[in-house]
């Protein structure tokens, strides 16, 4: 996403990829790609504006596009009132990385240099280029930049690439949640007609527990195939049995349940453990050079369970060239970039810990005022359930199009109130 955007401003793009991504575009750098990934609807959107038509090549290759009844979402295992326009694309995440690498290719000033970042070059005051080491060789060669940009991932190195340059380092938030989750694929048929995704999760009337139904989702996805994604905290966390995998599935709401009861599984469970969300807090910095940006999980890596990675890599993608077609210079400290690119991840922050933080296992840090946010935010989540009208809101925040401070305002509060007050 980050080469498309700089291909528009750009006389070269070059992209150093240390995965020697195979057909089915799988490598060692992101151990999690086979697991159960959502683009949201602002994701899905912005995938669509950056490569036009996108959509219907991902769908003529057995991709599924769904709206309203074909996208559900439970709650204490009770659905969600369908909103037609939200859309979702059932794919898995190696069928959308080959298509947006594919696509990417086929720009005509980016190119692809197989081999791993080892250092920045530095000049003055800024980046002016990486060290690298091409795939197969040991010893080191240089590309020199304009811009250079951090996509590395959670496991980015360049804190220690800055501490070695003499640079401050970014401080890092973080907050410890113990998270596993596994993913199987199963035969899909004629059962579930018109459903392309079905989450569940835990709320407020469980205490946010797997009392009423287990946490887990399903997406239709290419080659007639069913994903299914199911998650727990600490002494929760799925393992790779596929049986124990399939009596969960049995105890979650109805389409895990039936895809349980009628499908066949197809390989085996594979599982991941997600031990903390964290963010690099840039702009914390006193001073940071200039030519230098991050995007993806090299800034923010939230829980999975709420889908926001790939649209927050997305949203990232955006304000880097709202950051570039301001005029900004990229020889300068792109701090612009990074307030631009915190208005995102600050929303996917907050929405995500804030529902963290329910977990008695997860000990803050706490924000101000939390037992108040919390009491709120479980009283909007109740009345979301009844309410088309508050449940609009509630989903447009969960699918990024609107900021978290949405559902604040007071005529939210107040339907929330009259809502409930009826009940």
């Amino acid at each position: 996403m980050a080469a498309r955007v700089l291909s528009d401003f750009a006389e070269e793009v070059v992209i150093v990829e240390p995965d020697q991504l195979d057909d089915e575009a799988t490598g060692p750098g992101a151990p999690h790609r086979h697991q159960l990934h959502a683009l949201l609807a602002m994701g899905h959107a912005q995938l669509e504006r950056w490569f036009p038509g996108i959509t219907g090549e991902l769908t003529a290759g057995g991709a599924q596009l769904g709206s309203g009844r074909a996208v559900r979402f439970y709650v204490d295992g009770r659905p969600r009132p369908p909103l037609d326009d939200v859309e979702m694309l059932g794919a898995t995440r190696p069928f959308i990385e080959r298509t947006v690498r594919r696509r990417t290719r086929e720009l005509p000033h980016v190119r692809f240099l197989a081999g791993r970042g080892q250092g920045l070059l530095v000049r003055g005051d800024r980046v002016c280029g990486v060290r690298y080491a091409p795939a197969g060789h040991e010893h080191e060669t240089t590309l020199a930049a304009d811009l250079v940009v951090d996509a590395m991932g959670r496991s980015s190195r360049l804190s220690s690439w800055l501490g070695q340059e003499g640079w401050p380092v970014p401080p890092v938030e973080r907050m410890r949640i113990d998270l596993g989750y596994a993913t199987a694929a199963f035969h899909r048929g004629s059962e579930l007609p018109g459903t392309v995704i079905a989450h569940s999760t835990p709320g407020p009337e469980s205490g946010y527990q797997p009392a009423c139904c287990e946490p887990g989702a399903l997406a239709a996805v290419e080659n007639s195939r069913w994903t299914v994604v199911l998650a727990g905290y600490a002494g929760q966390r799925p393992t790779r049995d596929p049986r124990e995998f399939i009596a969960r599935m049995r105890r979650c709401v109805a389409p895990l349940r039936e895809v349980a009861e009628h499908c066949e599984l197809q390989g085996d469970v594979g599982t991941f453990h997600f031990r903390e969300s964290r963010r690099r807090l840039f702009r914390a910095t006193s001073r940071f050079p200039g030519g230098l940006v991050a995007v993806g999980d090299a800034m923010a890596s939230v829980n999975p369970v709420y889908g926001q990675g790939l649209t927050l890599a997305t949203l990232q993608a955006h304000a880097l060239a709202m950051y570039l077609r301001s005029g900004a210079a990229p020889h300068a400290p792109a701090w612009d970039y990074f307030c631009r690119a915190d208005v995102f991840i600050d929303a996917g922050w907050k929405l995500s810990t804030t529902a963290d933080l329910a977990q008695p296992h997860v000990t803050g840090p706490y924000p101000r005022g939390y037992p108040l946010i919390r009491w709120v935010g479980d009283k909007i989540t109740q009345a979301s359930v009844r309410d088309p009208e508050i449940n609009r809101v509630y989903m447009d925040v969960l699918h990024m199009r609107r900021h978290p401070r949405t559902l604040t305002r007071a005529h939210v509060l107040l339907r929330t109130a009259r809502v409930l007050l009826d009940r």
